[in-house]
């Protein structure tokens, strides 16, 4: 999931191209992209779209951004958008423990109501200073929350932080990163919003991937091959890895590669790396 394309809720011409596109996730988003007139229609075209297209046999992964949990679109999202077949809900504006028990306790109410099986993993949207500092609360308080999701827009703008001065970003995403490995979640990166900006999205990616996030998300079909090429790893990475996993010892002792000690850590890393290469090419 190196590349999450934002598909806005109320544009339908969209659908078809993100799902025929590289990225390898959809996230068709109801919330900021579409405005208060228009939400309704966006709902339902969405769900239409996800009722009818065989986005399984396309190989993406699906996420449905809803409207904030204390909104009026809330329940009417959750109503039309729990009985598909997505991978993941996304919250948005989540502060606290708290606010997600009550969130998740009205997804549960729904659930019930439709009479639903199967439980949706959340994704959920970290986006305040106060959302930030109890990021590993948040993630930890519920088996439901597969991964966190840094937005920096909204982090950064309201308190004056500078986007363009990358150490900003790198202490956001690092802050980020630590909760969800705290957690032992997922880490997903901010969308970029310079479309044409190939550099700035590259610093950014290049810092989260360091980082160890899973992808980030792209506001345009050309930032995907951007993402893809960020979160994949080199061939000096894979010719690494694969000499780390070839001289493994069988009693999990720690060895030794390149003139470099290796132990669990290094070894699951080295697995890691080459799990990806198991991906179709797109």
């Amino acid at each position: 999931m190196r590349s999450k394309l934002f598909v806005p809720g109320n544009r339908p011409a969209l659908f078809a191209k993100a799902l025929a596109s590289a990225a390898e996730m959809l996230s068709f988003d109801l919330e900021d992209a579409v405005a208060g007139d228009d939400k309704g229609a966006a709902r339902a075209q969405v769900a239409a779209f996800l009722r009818g297209v065989p986005h399984r046999a396309a190989d993406k992964q699906v996420v449905v951004r809803v409207n904030a949990w204390h909104t009026s679109g809330w329940e009417d999202d959750l109503r039309a958008i729990l009985p598909l077949d997505i991978d993941l809900l996304n919250l948005p504006k989540i502060e606290s423990v708290e606010q997600l028990r009550q969130a998740i306790g009205e997804i549960e109410a729904v659930e019930l109501q439709l009479g639903l099986r199967r439980a949706v993993g959340l994704l959920i949207n970290i986006e305040t200073p106060r959302a930030l500092r109890h990021a590993a609360q948040i993630a930890r308080a519920h088996p439901r929350v597969r991964g966190l999701q840094l937005g920096l827009g909204d982090l950064f703008e309201p308190h004056g932080i500078r986007r363009a001065d990358l150490r900003n970003v790198h202490a956001a995403q690092y802050a980020l990163r630590m909760a969800a490995a705290e957690a032992g979640v997922f880490a997903y990166d901010a969308a970029f919003p310079g479309l044409d900006d190939e550099a700035g999205f590259m610093a950014e990616a290049d810092s989260a991937r360091a980082l160890g996030f899973a992808g980030k998300s792209c506001v345009h079909p050309r930032q995907v091959a951007w993402a893809n090429a960020a979160f994949s790893p080199s061939e000096e990475e894979i010719e690494a890895a694969r000499r780390i996993v070839g001289a493994a010892t069988a009693d999990g002792s720690a060895f030794a590669v390149d003139g470099r000690m290796v132990d669990a850590p290094f070894l699951a890393r080295a697995r890691a790396v080459l799990a990806t290469l198991d991906r179709e090419p797109r």
